[in-house]
């Protein structure tokens, strides 16, 4: 049994961290279906995979919230606390080989850290741009990315306005998070409070306040 292993969602300022897991025996179905890096495929071709990958493999998906994230940071880095994610999934789907896309700029780092967290012995393939190089990966790649899209696509439900991808350089989640503090002076529910941007923007409306109050009183 081989299983890969991908994330969605390491970056945005806003919204869930997604982890997903797919074991199967051969990846000989998953080049059958044309599974490959979700970077490389339409959102459609996307979502159409994504069932399809689900009926033919045990799969593990990880829904991390921005609150718990947040909460995690304080106590370790986000390297480490991916690790055990990984390893979590891993302690679930029981392979014999685990492909793993690695976070960390040392591969093999990311490997031992994994392991460290692991209860019986497995063989970790971690390699960077590992969803473009393994079916497995580009499997467990595309369910962690249309799940991500998913859970951001009910945050928009919920607050009643678009907020792009969520990611500090889409220009839409910037302008949604500037006026969201300008109008409230907090950020918005789902938004990464340990992140730079969310810090950033938070600071800026604060001295915007202390300056137009100061000018006021002149």
């Amino acid at each position: 049994m081989i299983c890969g292993i991908d994330e969605a969602g390491r970056g945005p300022v806003i919204g869930p961290l997604v982890v997903a897991g797919v074991a199967i025996e051969s990846d000989v179905p998953l080049r059958q279906l044309g599974v490959r890096d979700s970077k490389k495929l339409s959102p459609e071709r996307r979502e159409a995979l994504a069932p399809e990958i689900e009926r033919i493999s045990k799969h593990v998906v990880l829904v991390i919230p921005a609150s718990d994230i947040d909460v995690m940071r304080s106590e370790m880095s986000l390297n480490d606390f991916e690790s055990k994610l990984f390893a979590s999934i891993i302690e679930k789907l029981r392979p014999d080989t685990a492909y793993v896309d690695a976070v960390d700029v040392d591969e093999i780092e990311f490997k031992r850290s994994i392991l460290r967290e692991l209860s019986f012995e497995v063989e970790i393939v971690s390699q960077h741009n590992a969803d473009d190089l393994f079916p497995v990966v580009g499997a467990a790649s595309i369910l962690a990315k249309v799940r991500r899209d998913s859970e951001v696509r009910k945050i928009e439900a919920e607050i009643g306005e678009p907020i792009g991808s969520g990611y500090p350089s889409d220009a839409v989640t910037l302008a949604f998070l500037e006026r969201w503090i300008k109008e409230k002076g907090s950020l918005p529910p789902h938004t990464r409070a340990s992140w730079d941007t969310a810090r950033r923007l938070l600071a800026e409306a604060r001295n915007r306040k202390l300056d137009d109050f100061g000018g006021g009183n002149r």
